[in-house]
């Protein structure tokens, strides 16, 4: 009887992870009534999608990252928008109101997603290409595989440079089923406790924490995360940014100071694979500079926009 109680509760915490994965609410027409923008029936599924600044602008497009929906933008997208751009946001599947779409989630997995929402938006113009963390990544490799397309890159805080996860996050990544099992139990309490020690730093995208940490309570997140993980994140992308280089596309990169999740060493990696990229610093800044210092971003893009229209 004791051996057989044994067994039960181990059968219990070996599926409780899973068990309360299947708890969680579903994305689906009934999760989407509030949701703001418009809705796109894509290849891989539904993407959420919002437009902000002028109809007749030249069209920036914002792609957020790993863990982040596309509110993240919220404030930059606004600054953009008074420069003259029409700004086009979007949820990555997997977060926000997109779709959980099946598949690991890499680089061929993304950009399907970018060119299918493109074709079905009919946008046929060149764009500007904005990315933030995993974002910088999913555009650096748009901008290769489709130069004729980009107008410019800026990249904020971007993956693509190599990272390293520390032991027990590669092991995660790394191991089938039991790593799956660990990032169900544990990854839930890591991204409060990361999230919520940001929650007294400044913002400029009201309620940001809580939209982030309200992603925990949706169906298919955190297996997104775990397959970004193990799908475009592990990639370097070398030959993409030295791709871009060769076509000569303008390239801006953003860099928080603070930052630990990206840290500064990544900007002399991109700087030997892409001669041509400029290069700003934002002082005080971590990896949520995107909300945390929008202002400081939008001036050295508004900076930078003026020097490349005097050629400089």
């Amino acid at each position: 009887m004791t051996w057989t109680l044994i067994l039960l509760a181990l059968a219990a915490v070996a599926a409780f992870p899973f068990l309360r994965e299947a708890m969680r609410k579903p994305m689906n027409d009934a999760a989407r009534q509030d949701a703001p923008g418009q809705f796109a029936q894509l290849s891989q599924g539904i993407t959420h999608y919002r437009w902000t600044g002028p109809v007749r602008g030249p069209v920036a497009v914002c792609v957020h990252g790993l863990t982040t929906p596309s509110m993240v933008w919220d404030a930059v997208a606004r600054g953009l928008a008074l420069m003259g751009f029409r700004v086009l946001v979007y949820d990555l599947y997997g977060r926000g109101y997109s779709d959980r779409a099946p598949g690991l989630q890499d680089q061929d997995f993304f950009l399907r997603q970018l060119e299918d929402l493109l074709h079905d938006l009919g946008i046929t113009e060149d764009v500007t290409l904005l990315g933030y963390s995993m974002g910088g990544a999913i555009v650096s490799a748009f901008a290769a595989r489709h130069p004729e397309r980009a107008r410019r890159v800026i990249l904020l805080a971007p993956a693509g440079m190599g990272h390293d996860l520390g032991k027990l996050a590669k092991f995660t990544r790394d191991t089938p089923i039991l790593g799956d099992w660990l990032m169900l139990l544990r990854y839930p309490a890591a991204h409060m406790r990361g999230t919520e020690a940001e929650r007294p730093l400044p913002s400029e995208v009201d309620g940001i924490i809580d939209y982030q940490q309200a992603e925990l309570s949706k169906r298919g997140f955190i297996p997104a995360v775990m397959s970004s993980l193990r799908g475009i994140l592990p990639r370097p992308l070398e030959e993409a940014h030295r791709q871009i280089s060769r076509e000569g596309i303008p390239v801006l990169a953003i860099w928080g100071r603070e930052d630990k999740v990206i840290p500064l060493r990544a900007m002399g990696q991109l700087a030997q694979w892409n001669r041509t990229a400029r290069h700003e610093v934002i002082e005080g800044a971590g990896h949520g500079l995107t909300y945390t210092h929008a202002s400081a971003v939008l001036r050295v893009i508004e900076e930078t926009l003026t020097a490349e229209a005097m050629g400089d």
